[in-house]
Order: structure tokens, then sequence, then C-alpha cells
């Protein structure tokens, strides 16, 4: 295809920010077969140990040299790589769409998160700000400020298989670290084309080389990251299985982990609330990407004064939903990632028929012309109970979980019950429920929501969540800080030694 030749894609094994020669090992392949149609799109090399060993190198070495680069000419690099992404947005988007399965416009809309953080890390360049604090001792200056930390390993999923390397990348450069980048298995082509991107940036502006590193490869090849004191932060996106083993091993060598993890995300739908917008917010939050985000809408905890109305709405509505190839801009759901997901969610239909769960709209794999993959799904919606086992589960598939409430606290209290905490929402025109749902007693995930869904967050807020989601928080606001040291400075500008606290200490 011809997005695929723009990009200049190519077999690769493992890369460094100046191009360094791939595929002289005989390392075994990975083969990126697109769940649109099937077919196979490329094959990547997968990185050894030795190849591994010398990308840390290479990047360590490299530290050396572009922590000593000022911030804002490392921005100045980051807004050149977000013109370069402006000028392969269309190319680009198509590859994330075709290689991961997600609509052509969540693959433009992905490309555009990357531009956008481009130009959020160039206005952070020349605002890494520190304290001044006053001294209790006379004669005395006191400040923090913060250091470029060393390599950022980034592990990242198939979901968002560029957005989230670029919410970690770009502020990890500006703020004068380098990157070490494995992304998903299943979408190597997507990080080898982002890789090339940069690559042209930096060549052009004499960045030194290990700056950008890419690694291919399975679990392993993550397990060397965690376990390596060469990584000072290792940023994980995935599933909370994952991200607990990478917290622990990371945790043993006190190393930082800056963990993404499972959702299982939920919209309370008041009785004041506008039905149009929680109609909108709901379908899109169920069946966007396929149901493959994290910050997916699983759970619709609804009034059960107008839970019989809303429901007949949602039904009607997921009768219009499009289902097929999601480089057509008609269709609104694309195929899941593989058979293995598909899998998945037939198990977790089974799983909650055999608690109780009674379907509303029914669920199944598509077949036919146009669904030759085998990845196509039926979104589906069941009536369910909150404690459920399945319920409380994140199933990465188009099922939604919808069930009613009484009073507020309830709602909340049942959007609170699951093990994970990412994203939140409430729909309601009530100034008091709004209010009540955002207090401290209120919603107890990173991300709280009102007349908005529980996907599409913005890249100037932290984005993260709470509980099982890992606690770790990217892209904007101080999210900055978990890529840099900390250091705090005391000057003593006077002829004299007076110690803290008073103590007296003469010799």
């Amino acid at each position: 295809m011809e997005f695929i030749k723009s990009l200049q894609l190519k077999a690769s094994n493992s890369g460094t920010s100046t191009g360094k020669e791939w595929g002289k090992n005989k390392n075994p392949f990975i083969t990126s077969y697109s769940p649109v149609d099937g077919k196979e799109i490329g094959k990547v090399q997968t990185t050894d140990f030795a190849s591994y060993d010398e990308i840390i190198t290479k990047a360590q070495k490299a530290f050396t040299e572009w922590r000593t680069w000022p911030a804002p000419k490392r921005g100045e690099v980051v807004r050149q790589i977000g013109d370069e992404l402006r000028k392969n947005k269309s190319a680009l988007g198509k590859l994330v769409s075709y290689e991961m399965g997600k609509s052509l416009q969540e693959g433009l809309g992905e490309v555009q998160e990357m531009i956008d953080i481009c130009d959020f890390a160039v206005g952070l360049s020349r605002q890494l700000h520190g304290l001044t604090m006053h001294s209790e001792r006379p004669g005395h200056r006191m400040y923090e400020q913060y250091h470029p930390l060393g390599i950022v390993g980034i592990i990242s999923a198939f979901n968002f298989p560029v957005a989230v390397w670029s919410w970690n990348s770009m502020i990890a450069w500006v703020c004068g670290d380098v990157s070490v980048w494995k992304p998903s298995e299943k979408t190597p082509l997507c990080g080898v084309a982002c890789q090339k991107i940069v690559e042209s940036v930096f060549k052009k502006n004499q960045v030194p080389e290990g700056v950008s590193c890419l690694i291919s490869g399975g679990r392993e090849v993550g397990e060397w990251m965690s376990k390596d004191s060469r990584i000072p932060l290792i940023s994980a996106t995935g599933s909370t299985r994952m991200g607990k083993a990478v917290a622990a091993t990371v945790g043993e060598r006190l190393g930082r982990s800056l963990l993404e993890l499972g959702g299982n995300n939920a919209i309370i739908i008041s009785k004041e609330a506008d039905l149009n917008i929680a109609l909108t917010a709901a379908v899109f939050g169920a069946v966007g990407t396929a149901g493959q985000r994290c910050t997916t809408t699983r759970r619709l905890i609804i009034h059960e004064k107008i839970y019989n109305s809303f429901k007949e709405k949602l039904v009607h509505a997921y009768k219009q939903i499009r289902i097929g190839n999601p480089l057509l801009e008609k269709n609104h759901v694309g195929p899941l990632i593989d058979k293995d997901a598909v899998g998945h969610y037939l198990n977790a239909i089974e799983a909650c028929k055999k608690e109780g769960g009674k379907f509303l709209v029914e669920g199944g794999v598509l077949k036919g012309k146009g669904y030759e993959s085998g990845c196509y799904v039926k979104p589906c919606i069941a009536e369910a109970s909150n404690n459920m086992a399945i319920v409380q589960h994140e199933t990465f598939a188009p099922i939604l979980y919808i069930m009613k409430y009484k009073h507020m606290d309830d709602a909340i209290a049942m959007q609170n019950g699951v093990p994970q905490g990412l994203s939140s929402s409430v729909i309601t025109t009530n100034l008091l429920e709004a209010e009540k749902f955002l207090s401290a007693s209120g919603s107890d995930c990173g991300i709280a929501n009102v007349n908005i869904g529980t996907s599409g967050a913005e890249i100037g807020g932290a984005f993260g969540g709470e509980k099982e989601t890992g606690g770790g928080r990217e892209s904007g606001s101080d999210a900055w800080k978990v890529y840099m040291r900390r250091q705090t400075n005391t000057i003593n500008y006077t002829d004299k030694l007076p110690l803290a606290q008073g103590i007296k200490f003469d010799l």
C-alpha cells in the first residue's frame, strides 16, 4: 500500500537515532498481520541480548552529551519532530489503522496526539521550574532544581501503538533523557515508522546516536529492561498482570516505574442527565477502538427512573453501528487486534451468561465477505450486576454492562467498587451531583469527568489512574517531574557555619 511505502519501512532488528544497520543477525522475525484483512504487512527482526546490551551502552553514552544541551535547544528538535509528524500524519494514521485495526479517524487522531504532545513539550522546555525557599539560617539561600534522569525505558501496548510512546519520549527528550522503546509485538511496524521519522530530524540536528532507540521482541525483552539497573525509569503500558510483574522487578532494584494499566470505566447517568449527551458518550466510549482503549466505557450505571427509556435508546443506537474495514470512513468499528482477543471476548460473553447476565444486544463473530480475518465482532450489551466476577474484570472488547441505581451515593459506590481506577464520568445537569462526584468522597479514579465520556483525554492534563491502574501519570500537567531527578540546594554566602535546628558544634 502506498501509505506504507511512503513511510520507508523495512524489516529491522533494532536501531538508534542515526540509523544503525539492521537485520545482520539470525534472530527470528515478528510477522505483522493486519486484523483488517488478515494479510501480512511485514516482518521485524527481534533483538537478541547482545544487541540489546550494545543499544543500552550506546544510549548511556548519548545521555552524557544530550543532557548538556540547553533544554530549549532540545525543545527545538522536538518542534521539528512535530513538523515531520504533520507531514506524515495521513500515512502514519493509516498505518496505525491498518496494523492495529482502529478506525481511520481514530488513527489520525492518535497521530494528532503526537503532534500535540510535541507542541506541549516545546513549551515545557522553557518551564522546567524548581522552587526558591527561605532558609532558617542567616546568610543562606535554598532552592530546588530538576536534572535529567538518564535512560527512560518505554514498553507500550498495541491499542495506542504510537501516541503513548510520544507522550513519554517527547517529554523525556526535553527533560534531557534518552529513550529505549519496545513497541508491542502486535504492532511493530508502527514503531519502525516512528523511528524513521525521528531519525531524519535527529540527523539534521546532529543529535548524538542513541537518544532514540528501538528494540523489538516479546516478554523477554521487557524483562531485560525491567531488570537493567542502567535504566532508572521504566514506563510500562499494558495489563495489570504485566504491570505487577514490572513493578516487582523494577522495585527490587529500587528503580522507578511509571505504570498505565487496566481500566474498568463507568458512566453514571443521572435522572437529570441530558440524554443526548449521555447516549453519544456511552456509545462512543463503549465501541470506539472496538472496546480496546484503557479508557473504554465498560459499565453504565443508570438511574432507575430513566433506566428503561435509556435502555431502549441504547439498543436502538447499537443497531446503527457499522462494523467493517476501519480504513473506510463510513464504518464506526473495526476488528479486534487478533484471534486471541476474539477468544477473550467470547469467553467473557459466556461467563456473563453463566453468572446470570441478560444480553439486550447479542454478541458474536462476524463472517463472510469483508470479515475474512476472523477478528470482527459485534458490540454487545448485557444487563448485569456490579459484583459479577466478569464485570469486575477488564475484557479488552466491546462488551458493555448496564445496571441501575436509586441514590447517587449508591452509584458512586458502584463506580468505585472495582479493582481498577482509571477513568470515570457522570452525566448530570444537577450541580450538587456533579460536585459530589468530583469531591473527596466521589470518584476514586485518576480521571473524573462531568458531561463527557470516559475516553478522549487531552494531552494538557496528567493521564493515569489509581488502584490496579498503577498510579502512574503521563503527558501533561507536571507529569514531566517523574522523568527528572530532583535536587535540593543550600548555599551559604557568609564566613560562618550556623547549623540547622540550632545545633551547636564548637571546636
